[in-house]
């Protein structure tokens, strides 16, 4: 009965944590303004400084084909979700030493949540889901 209890408890609180803040993917394409500097999203998303981020989650990371990874992403065992995505995206060089990505990360949880509502959209193809 505990390991019911624990299992439980353990499930509301991560249901919480998502619920506690509710994504906005209008507001996650003005966050993205600060991304597009280097990645695209969309139907015609090429690759520029950054890989091209159409249907990430889910998507092996460091995988899209065309793009030249750094070695940090070369024995990367890691498939895109939004909890991992959201912690990188706070800070990609502390959780993935030796990227070539410059940006320093977003510190605000809301516009974390937003910009993975608005990346979410994106099917693999660049087609809206």
């Amino acid at each position: 009965m505990r390991k019911i209890a624990l299992v439980a408890a353990s499930f509301l609180m991560l249901g919480g944590i998502g619920s506690a803040q509710a994504q906005d993917a209008a507001a996650g394409e003005r966050v993205f303004r600060v991304c597009s500097a280097c990645h695209m999203v969309g139907e015609n998303a090429q690759n520029r400084v950054g890989p091209q981020l159409n249907g990430l989650f889910g998507r092996e990371a460091g995988s899209v084909e065309g793009y030249r990874y750094s070695q940090a992403y070369e024995n990367l065992d890691k498939v895109w979700d939004h909890e991992n995505f959201a912690v990188y995206i706070k800070d990609p060089r502390g959780v993935t030493p030796g990227t070539r990505m410059t940006f320093a990360g977003l510190r605000d949880d809301q516009q974390v949540a937003d910009l993975i509502a608005y990346l979410d959209q994106f099917n693999a193809d660049g087609t809206m889901k």
